[in-house]
């Protein structure tokens, strides 16, 4: 981590949002998400915000041989989004405690505030979080793949 990874860094992501990120496509293997709407999907808008807010770090880290992993979210999804709207998110980085940061998130689509909340995220090694990742694989006896 740098010196300058600190409270206060602000970032703005804009996203146009295609119809592959809407909710019927994000488990398409079930039949309830293939039945509804069309819009902008909860998971896909939770990525999105994980997304501006490693934007907005990643200047601040030694990356890619530091990243930081999602921990927690806790972010309302206030309104439906069609796609072609484009969705900017608003970030804040409003708290660094150790290797644990802490950001104020919002989303809107130009119409709406769709989403506003928390999220932390934690700065971890890559070479060592692959490793341990690898160790239990191989203590599950998987290749990867879930069953």
């Amino acid at each position: 981590m740098k010196d300058t990874l600190r409270a206060g860094i602000r970032y703005e992501h804009r996203f146009v949002v295609p119809s592959s990120k809407t909710v019927p496509a994000l488990y398409p293997e079930a039949e309830e998400f293939l039945a509804m709407p069309e819009v902008f999907a909860t998971g896909y808008l939770v990525g999105f915000l994980e997304w501006a807010c490693v934007k907005a770090v990643n200047p601040h880290l030694d990356w890619p041989a530091e990243l930081t992993l999602g921990t927690h979210i806790d972010v309302s999804h206030e309104a439906a989004t069609p796609p072609g709207m484009e969705v900017t998110a608003s970030v804040e980085l409003v708290e660094v405690s150790g290797r644990k940061l802490s950001f104020l998130v919002e989303a809107h689509d130009g119409v709406d505030i769709i989403s506003r909340g928390r999220h932390e995220r934690f700065v971890v090694d890559r070479s060592r979080f692959d490793t341990r990742v690898g160790e239990k694989r191989a203590s599950h006896g998987t290749g990867g793949e879930s069953s």
